[in-house]
């Protein structure tokens, strides 16, 4: 829910790209206390601080693309959708798990959910399309790192040391094509600090599930928040969700819970 909440807050934003500056700016400074009181963070760390900083700001920069013009409802459930099965793939694929049936049939599953929320009435172009599917690819990079960047530092140290470079990353680039920090510091409303908010507590919670299970479910599990998503952007933000969209959010979801059970 919380990371549904934040998406559909900064897809409200007059500036995407500028209110995920900022959000990330906000996120960083008001965890920074909480993150030094519980430090643990070894050496052995770092590679994959490093890598999962590279997902994160992939992550940012391809949502904010996609969020540009594509509605939350379509670009949701394709990014989101297709994080788990990229998981499971590369981990059977590059990390030698077994895959059951269960696991392969919920992969199937949440395929067809995802091309059925997305359609094809022209309502998603290729463009927003490819962008979903790159921030689905960055989240399921991001994830598969974590989980073992986490056997070398505490949850909340571990995000603050990955979103530091995400967002001089970010911040930096942006400010760089705008001519200066304004925009950003425009962008810092309210309801932005809100979406920072849900950002770093969304992820902490990820961090926490990701010591306790495979990263697998995990990422299974986390994308219930397309159900959330296809109800948010409905209710707030007056998109249309038809029967094949609420449809599609369902299956992705059925998908979702063959893997997370399996």
């Amino acid at each position: 829910m919380l990371h549904a909440a934040w998406t559909l807050l900064l897809a409200r934003a007059p500036d995407t790209d500028a209110a995920t500056a900022a959000a990330l700016v906000i996120a960083v400074v008001v965890f920074a206390p909480f993150a030094l009181l519980s430090w643990d963070v070894e050496a052995a760390a770092a590679p994959y601080i490093a890598l999962s900083a590279a997902f994160e700001l992939g992550f940012f920069a391809t949502l904010a693309l996609a969020l540009r013009s594509g509605e939350v409802g379509i670009v949701y459930p394709l990014s989101r959708g297709t994080a788990p099965v990229l998981v499971l793939l590369v981990g059977v694929t590059a990390l030698g798990i077994d895959v059951g049936g269960a696991q392969a049939t919920g992969v199937v599953v949440i395929a067809a959910g995802v091309l059925l929320a997305r359609g094809f009435d022209g309502r998603a172009s290729g463009r927003d399309s490819a962008w979903a599917l790159a921030c689905g690819a960055c989240i399921a990079g991001y994830t598969l790192t974590d989980s073992y960047g986490l056997d070398h530092a505490a949850p909340v140290p571990y995000l603050e040391c990955v979103l530091v470079p995400t967002v001089l990353g970010y911040a930096g680039v942006l400010a760089s094509r705008r001519g200066g920090a304004q925009p950003i510091r425009r962008a810092a409303t309210p309801r932005i600090a809100a979406a920072a908010l849900c950002i770093f507590g969304a992820y902490a919670l990820v961090l926490a599930a990701l010591e306790r299970a495979p990263a697998a479910p995990v990422a299974a599990l986390r994308e219930t928040s397309v159900v959330f998503a296809t109800a948010f952007a409905a209710i707030v933000l007056g998109e249309p969700a038809g029967a094949r969209r609420v449809a599609g959010a369902a299956v992705v979801v059925a998908g979702i819970t063959l893997l997370a059970v399996a």
